[in-house]
């Protein structure tokens, strides 16, 4: 019996852990994704996180895997409204490269997002074979002070000189000149050349940081944050000369009015190191000193849109429709389900739902939204989906695009276009016009009103009133004198 009993307390204590630890997981927002087992050349591998029903305010930095290199993060980010109701989700997305082929094994590692520690299992990964050669990172060559120099101390007084450096602070655009609401991507990068001797690496990057982008960040524009958090070096090209590019800050914006939009210049404090003139095997070979490099001013030059009756209402971007009915084949009174998604590129979050008209034949229903925005190599694109709830009231047969339309610029053809619908419905039944007004209840006044005379009478008082109330005032008057000269 005592065992038996202690069995139970086991088993009970064991189904309330596993329901406890339920809702503690549950309860947490944050999930932590591994990419898949196998990727084949020019393929990148991933680890996402990804926060719901809440901000992504904080999180450590990805891990460094032997085999992989990283390449830089991208954001994205998801809005739904459901019935009133809003969920959304943020992602950062680490994409790692591979370096060699074979196994790569991607240990187990901890991370700390939003103040919390989360545990992650390790896999193994096969690649294909390299697809490039490792760039060499001018940031970590000469940089680390030489182990025996501690041990031997510094037994002559060293000359050093400053290096020439071949380096810049450079913030570039994709476009020079846009429309109003039309979206230019602007980066602010450290450029290193292959050339370069000077050795260099950042300083408090992140509280300048801050500094710089209450300078930069236009007040005229909506913008799209491309939420660089680890900075890694870029190969590329400019006018046939090689350069490693660090990313420091990109975003995507979009003009609000058809006033420029201004970049002034900013600077970002570097440390520089000074070398050796005469360097020796035991002394030391560098000493620290710090150079501000300075970005050259940009200004955006807006247009106005062309003209048109919705210049002011209509969003900028290249787009697209994509939509679906439940069904084509109703009866008056019958409710339907419909969706009218936009997508492509442009400002997702700027996006108003079609404007529908005044009608008699349906009942359309404010529609649910959700939107799905994803921020990836220079470009903002996405979905944005309202989900319709539609009653017909008149029998026929409609064509949905009598009353779903969308217009908007394209910048790229420079002309407005228009999404409607190319749904038609058929509709079965009586009509059901007329119901809707005799189901409406108009209250107690109006059914008092049915019962009343309805003849006119006149609002004004008779005579006889007039006179007995000039009759009492005289009388009051008459006994007011009377009293005043009695006394």
């Amino acid at each position: 019996m005592l065992i038996a009993t202690l069995k139970f307390m086991i088993r009970s204590g064991f189904l309330f852990f596993c329901s406890l630890m339920f809702v503690i997981a549950k309860g947490q927002n944050v999930q932590i994704d591994l990419g898949p087992n196998e990727i084949g050349e020019n393929q990148g591998w991933t680890i996402t996180i990804t926060v719901n029903n809440d901000r992504l305010k904080s999180y450590d930095n990805f891990p460094d895997i032997d085999g992989f290199q990283k390449r830089g993060t991208s954001s994205s980010s998801q809005t739904s409204i459901i019935n009133g109701q809003m969920s959304s989700s943020q992602s950062i997305i680490m994409t790692y490269a591979p370096l060699k082929q074979g196994i790569v094994t991607v240990p187990s590692f901890k991370m700390k997002v939003n103040d919390q520690l989360y545990s992650v299992a390790g896999k193994k990964i096969k690649v294909g074979p390299p697809i490039q050669v490792q760039q060499s990172d001018p940031f970590r060559s000469l940089f680390d002070r030489d182990p025996r120099e501690d041990f031997f101390g510094n037994r002559s007084t060293t000359e050093f000189v400053d290096v020439k450096e071949d380096a810049l602070l450079a913030l570039t655009t994709n476009k020079d000149e846009v429309y109003v609401g039309e979206g230019f991507t602007a980066t602010l990068s450290f450029l290193v050349s292959d050339n370069n001797r000077a050795p260099m690496q950042f300083h408090e990057l992140g509280k300048q940081l801050a500094e710089i982008l209450k300078k930069l960040k236009p007040a005229n524009c909506w913008e799209e944050n491309f939420n660089i958090e680890s900075i890694e070096g870029e190969p590329i090209q400019i006018n046939g000369k090689g350069y490693t590019q660090y990313k420091i800050y990109q975003a995507t914006f979009y003009a609000l009015n058809n006033q420029p939009v201004r970049f002034p210049s900013v600077g970002l404090e570097m440390i520089k190191f000074k070398v050796a003139k005469n360097p020796s095997f035991f002394g030391q070979n560098r000493q620290e000193d710090f150079k501000t490099f300075y970005s050259k001013a940009k200004i955006v030059k807006v247009k106005e849109l062309p003209p048109h009756p919705m210049r002011d209402a209509v969003a900028v971007g290249e787009y697209k429709l994509e939509e679906r009915l439940g069904k084509n084949n109703l009866e008056t009174g019958q409710s339907v389900d419909y969706n009218f998604t936009i997508y492509g590129e442009g400002n997702i979050s700027g996006i108003e739902k079609p404007v529908i008209g005044n009608n008699t034949s349906f009942d359309f229903y404010e529609p649910n939204v959700k939107q799905n925005v994803t921020r990836d190599a220079g470009k903002v694109s996405g979905t944005k989906s309202f989900s319709y709830f539609i009653i017909p009231k008149e029998p026929g047969t409609f064509a949905l695009k009598d009353y779903f339309k969308w217009v908007y610029f394209n910048p790229k053809t420079k002309k407005y276009d228009t999404l409607q619908s190319q749904q038609v419905v058929n509709v079965i039944g009586e009509s059901q016009k007329n119901q809707a007004i005799e189901s409406n209840d108009l209250g107690s006044f109006y059914d008092r009103a049915d019962a009343t005379d309805n003849q006119l009478k006149s609002m004004a008082t008779t005579n006889w009133t007039k006179i007995t109330i000039n009759i009492l005032i005289g009388l009051l008057l008459v006994a007011s004198a009377y009293l005043v000269f009695k006394k």
